[in-house]
């Protein structure tokens, strides 16, 4: 696909970068002091999509610090996951309202924040209740560019296409196992950001009872199972150039998830990686889209490599 014009809106990275099993595989496996980890993935990507939101709202001097750590590439936005209290528990009122916008305020000053992904989860089926409740959720954010993560397949429907696109949210398309009633591909691209997420095809430990949050997202993609994705993106794309389009990678256990991103953007843009040799160790398959060790691309990611190197 490199034959095709600069897709100046695409943005590919991975769903967080605090992993302690990233450390020997895409970090020191003794990180020095100093090392930060959100500066060295601002080496290797322009976005990130944070997972720590969605557990806690931070304070807006946290948020502040993440966008001053990836200053010294234009480029980087994150993508903030929606506090749990919205979407799970559904116990989150006005407080909490008005504290995730605030800590939203630095990125949004900075020109750092992408999307607001909206997760749900799988028992959140579609029917006239749960509509009303997502468009009383998105009413909450409006101004915020949005992103809808359904996991069932009762969502896949027109109507709700309209009801997000009214919203000025875009539908997350997901790559997950297509077990029972979970969502399958799509590629729904309408609305001003399109956004596509892999969580990665470990069928056997999706639904176990004896999973974890490492096994189920235990899973390296192949990249004839990346192509086919990589073309839908690569629609997008041809449409609409500069249209923001987001590709995260959720397969994050030991780092998985840096070598698929890497993959895939090299699928995309013909472009390579400059990555820890570490990682290339770990997933041979890289070697077509990235080099071990090689300069850094920026001052600021020159000060995060000299530290890993």
């Amino acid at each position: 696909m490199t034959d095709e014009a600069p897709f100046h809106g695409l943005r590919v990275g991975t769903a967080g970068w605090s992993y302690g099993d990233w450390n020997g595989v895409v970090y020191p496996a003794a990180p020095p002091r100093g090392f930060d980890a959100l500066a060295f993935q601002a080496s290797l990507f322009d976005m990130n999509e944070v997972n720590s939101t969605f557990y806690r709202i931070p304070d807006a001097r946290m948020t502040r610090s993440w966008a001053r750590r990836v200053a010294y590439n234009p480029r980087f936005t994150f993508a903030v996951k929606l506090y749990q209290g919205f979407t799970h528990a559904r116990d989150a009122g006005e407080k909490e309202k008005t504290a995730f916008r605030r800590a939203l305020e630095p990125l949004e000053e900075a020109g750092r924040l992408g999307a607001v992904l909206v997760q749900l989860p799988v028992s959140f089926r579609s029917g006239e209740e749960n509509r009303e409740r997502l468009d009383r959720t998105l009413e909450c954010l409006a101004g915020l560019p949005l992103a809808v993560e359904f996991r069932h397949a009762s969502w896949d429907r027109p109507d709700t296409v309209a009801l997000l696109t009214e919203r000025g949210a875009a539908f997350v398309n997901i790559d997950q196992p297509w077990l029972g009633e979970n969502l399958r591909a799509t590629n729904h691209r309408e609305g001003p950001l399109a956004y596509y997420r892999f969580h990665g095809r470990n069928a056997a430990e999706w639904f176990s009872p004896n999973t974890t949050v490492e096994k189920r997202y235990d899973y390296l993609y192949a990249e004839k199972e990346l192509a086919p994705w990589a073309e839908r993106i690569a629609e997008t794309l041809r449409e609409e150039p500069e249209k923001p389009t987001y590709a995260v990678m959720n397969n994050h256990f030991r780092g998985q998830a840096v070598a698929n991103a890497i993959q895939l953007r090299h699928a995309l843009t013909g472009e390579g990686a400059s990555v820890p040799e570490t990682l290339l160790r770990a997933y041979p398959a890289l070697a077509g889209s990235a080099t071990a060790a090689a300069p850094p691309r920026a001052r600021g990611a020159a000060a995060a490599q000299r530290k890993l190197f």
